[in-house]
Order: structure tokens, then sequence, then C-alpha cells
């Protein structure tokens, strides 16, 4: 059995996620004894309080959110440790880290997909996550032509970036060209965003369309309007983690590999929920694709909403999103069902009935050619309950 101090903050959906995959592993593999130390011990102890309180409580090891200060006296230690990287990733130490560029590209393409073409994102470059997420998004956006708008600190703290009335922050969002596709480095920003545009009478998501990360409950569901979210798979990398530490504490180990958070999905709600393209019958188009997305929609009824030839909507369409009617339709749909079978205890046919699908089996095959994975098997693969079982 291993004594295991947690040293995270408690009150975050994600550190509740990290707890869960962790505490998963522990029930598969000698139910571990846990210490939740609050962060204010952080500040209050120190690293070499830390240290003591660990060697007192005879700990085998720590998981938690650290100061990269106090990296060189952990190592010197020689207790087992994985940090969270909420600063700056460490470098002797193992992280649990993430997959920052690739959720700043995700947020670009589901833009993109939406047909905007100004774009903004809003975070602070000291803090790794958000930089790296703000260089994701970018790089995708230039890809397709488009420039990027920045509100961005140096001071993660600062005081006028966080306070919605900030004068600098009202004068940006009102300059800001419209539509807007803003990406917030993550979802406690998001919802600034939106308390800042609904301050200064812009609305959202008609002139602003908001985007979060992390897809935290609590923050999402109290905007309003509720906040669209990058999902990430917080949990698996908790269970990992746990797993890391074990093999550290058994092997003697006290470096190791880091823990990668990858994004999941994009899980859209009202802040996200308009469609803008310079080309008005596309936007028309993408429009009635996603209010109508739990149908059995056609090209031919796509086409029907606007003044032109289906060769000619096809033309336009490719070209803004980069994929024909047909086949956005179809990527669409597999990705609403991609989120219900990670989210819901529903069987597979019973959300294909409720997606409109006719035939569950033409439904698997074309969830397989996109996703790699039946739908089963994609459930298996990344729902939140399903972890590997411990080689150690």
């Amino acid at each position: 059995m291993h004594r295991v101090i947690l040293l995270l903050d408690f009150a975050e959906e994600y550190s509740k996620y990290l707890l869960k995959g962790i505490t998963t592993f522990s029930s598969k593999n000698g139910q571990w004894t846990f210490c939740r130390m609050p962060l204010y011990y952080r500040e209050m102890m120190g690293v070499r309080g830390i240290i003591d309180w660990a060697k007192e409580w005879k700990a085998d090891g720590i998981i938690g959110q650290l100061y990269n200060e106090m990296e060189e006296e952990f190592v010197e230690a020689g207790l087992p440790v994985i940090a969270q990287d909420f600063k700056e990733r460490f470098r002797e130490i193992p992280n649990i880290t993430g997959s920052y560029r690739d959720t700043g590209r995700m947020g670009a393409e589901y833009f993109l997909k939406k047909g905007y073409y100004n774009f903004a994102f809003y975070g602070f470059n000291s803090i790794v996550w958000s930089r790296e997420r703000a260089e994701g998004f970018e790089a995708a956006i230039n890809e397709a032509g488009y420039e990027v708008n920045y509100y961005e600190h140096k001071k993660s703290h600062s005081a006028e970036m966080w306070y919605y009335k900030s004068k600098s922050l009202s004068k940006w969002l009102k300059n800001l060209p419209k539509p807007l596709a803003l990406m917030a480095c993550d979802d406690n920003r998001g919802v600034h965003i939106i308390e800042a545009c609904n301050h200064n009478n812009i609305k959202v998501p008609q002139e602003v369309a908001v985007l979060g990360v992390d897809n935290d409950m609590t923050f999402c569901e109290l905007s309003d309007p509720q906040l669209s979210s990058i999902d990430l798979d917080i949990e698996r990398a908790g269970y990992e983690a746990a797993q890391l530490m074990d093999e550290m504490i058994r092997t003697g180990m006290n470096k190791g590999r880091d823990v990668n958070v990858p994004p999941l999905k994009v899980i859209t709600r009202s802040s996200t929920d308009m469609y803008a393209s310079s080309d008005s019958c596309v936007a028309a188009a993408l429009t009635f694709i996603h209010r109508n997305i739990d149908r059995n929609i056609l090209v031919d009824q796509v086409v029907r909403e606007v003044p032109l030839s289906r060769r000619a909507l096809e033309k336009r369409f490719l070209k803004i999103t980069g994929q024909p009617v047909y086949k956005y339709i179809t990527q669409v749909r597999m990705d609403k069902l991609a989120q219900k079978l990670l989210h819901s205890d529903q069987s597979v046919f019973e959300i294909a009935v409720d997606l409109g699908f006719q035939d569950s089996n033409n439904l698997a095959r074309q969830f397989k050619q996109l996703m790699g994975f039946s739908p089963s098997e994609y459930r298996k693969q990344f729902g939140s309950t399903s972890f590997p079982t411990s080689s150690i």
C-alpha cells in the first residue's frame, strides 16, 4: 500500500478529474492511502515544510501543483514527485502536462468549420498552457489564410486582466471586427470574456462566439449564455499519473516520463451556436446543417436553402470549409455521435435513433471510416471509465 500526498486545487474540476483517475488506479492496485494537502500549505510551509511533512507522514510520493523554483530541492530530497505544470514544465520532475498546441488547433478548426474569418485569443503569455494553446490556435488560423488578434498580459495575476470592467479589455472587444470567433485559454477566462461582452452590450454568440478549455461544468453552465468548451482527457491522465507514481515507488526511480492530457472534443453550448462566413450562402447552409443535424439531412435539402445550384454551392462550400457538403454533414454527425458515446450511458442503437440514423450498421461503418474505431470500440478506448489495467 502506498502513501501519497496530493497537493492540488481541490476546488477545480480539473483537479477533481485527476483525483478520479488517481483513485481509480489505486482501487485496482492496493487501495493507496492519501493525504490531501490544501494549496495554502504550499504558501505557508514552502518546499522545506512540505518535504518535512512528507517524511514525518512517511509518504512514498507527492503529486501536486508545485512552483518551478521548488524543483531542485524536491530532486535533492529523493522523494518521487509528479508535478502539474500549472506555470511552466519542470525539467527534472515528471510533468502532468498537455497537448496544448493540439488543443489550440482543435479550437481553430472548430471555428473555421463554422465559416468564421475574424479570430481572437484571450489569455496570457507567461504560463505554458495558455501560451502554447495560443500558438496552436494561431498556427491553424494562419494556415487557413487569416490572422489572430490577441489580448495577453505578461503578468498572469494582473488585476486589470481579470476585471471585466477593464477599459483596455472593453476597448479591445469593441474594436475587434465582427462576427468574431474568440478562443480563451481556459473556461475561467472564457466566462470572463462573456461577462465583459454582456457588460459592454456585445452579443454572444451573434457578434462574438466564445470557446473555452477544460469543460468545467460549473463555469460553463453558470455562464450566460452557457460556454462551449474543449473537453480534455483529464481522468485518464490521473490514472496514468498514478500508474507512473506506482512505477517510480516500486523501482526507486525519482525521474520518469511526462503524463500527457490530450484534447478530446469540443462540447458545443450556446456561446458558439452561430455560423459565420463572408459568403452568405455558405453561412445559410452551415446554419441549416447545424440546426437540423439530428435529422437525416440530404445535400439537396441544403441546396434548397440557398439561391445557388448544387455545383455552385459545393464549390463555395469546399473553399470555406475544406470539405464537400455531404462529407461535412457526415463529419458533424459523427462528431456528435462521438460526444454522446463519451458522455452518455445510452446504447449505440439508442444514440443512433436520437440522431436520426435509420441504419445503425451503416452508422457504425461510417463512424469507423472517420474515427478509426467502431462506436463501441471508441467508447471503450476513450470513455472516462475505461482505463488499462496496470502491467506493474
